[in-house]
């Protein structure tokens, strides 16, 4: 990808996030980064295909940032040290793992576009794949592993859509509150046939 391309989809993700789907104009975008609309059809399909850009953009970088922090932690982690490491990332900037603004926006986005919602369901699945492969070794069966990687993703959507959404503090330790619920150890795997 070129710069100007990245600039364009960095940018369409914060006016999402600040102004919602109808706030992703290319004129508007184009302005506020001081490029030409020349630019923007040199690097896009038209505005269907920017927004096709834009949310493969952003489906990306969702799943790219969860299975970057958890790999972080490294492949010895134990559910808790991941969980933990996932808590420590709960704070109000860009780059972090909660933006409820950008939560709202694109699930918003998502009940009146097909294409939006294929979009948050591949997202919300990718998610809670990567949190169920975390709590899976702790947990006798997949359903359990499920239900465990459920609780902590259903938490973080629903701080992001009740209005306020729920300050990223708070969530935090609301987080840390579950963490002693964590298993120790995980289960042997001999005596649950897996």
């Amino acid at each position: 990808m070129s710069a100007a391309r990245d600039r364009w989809l960095d940018e369409g993700i914060r006016v999402l996030a600040q102004e919602g789907a109808t706030g992703v104009r290319i004129d508007r975008i184009a302005a506020r980064l001081g490029l030409s609309k020349g630019s923007f059809h040199h690097h896009f399909d038209g505005a269907e295909g920017y927004k096709r850009d834009l949310l493969a953009h952003f489906e990306r970088l969702s799943i790219e940032q969860l299975d970057r922090a958890i790999a972080e932690v490294g492949p010895t982690g134990d559910a808790r040290s991941i969980l933990g490491r996932l808590t420590e990332l709960i704070e109000p900037r860009e780059a972090g793992l909660y933006r409820p603004e950008l939560e709202v926006a694109v699930r918003a986005w998502s009940a009146s576009d097909p294409e939006v919602r294929a979009a948050q369901a591949r997202i919300d699945e990718a998610r809670l794949a990567a949190l169920q492969r975390v709590w899976r070794p702790y947990l006798a069966t997949d359903a359990e592993a499920r239900t465990a990687a459920l609780l902590p993703y259903l938490l973080a959507v629903g701080a992001s859509v009740v209005s306020p959404p729920v300050a990223a503090d708070e969530l935090r330790g609301l987080y840390e509150t579950l963490l002693p619920l964590v298993p120790e150890r995980p289960v042997d795997s001999t005596r649950t046939g897996h």
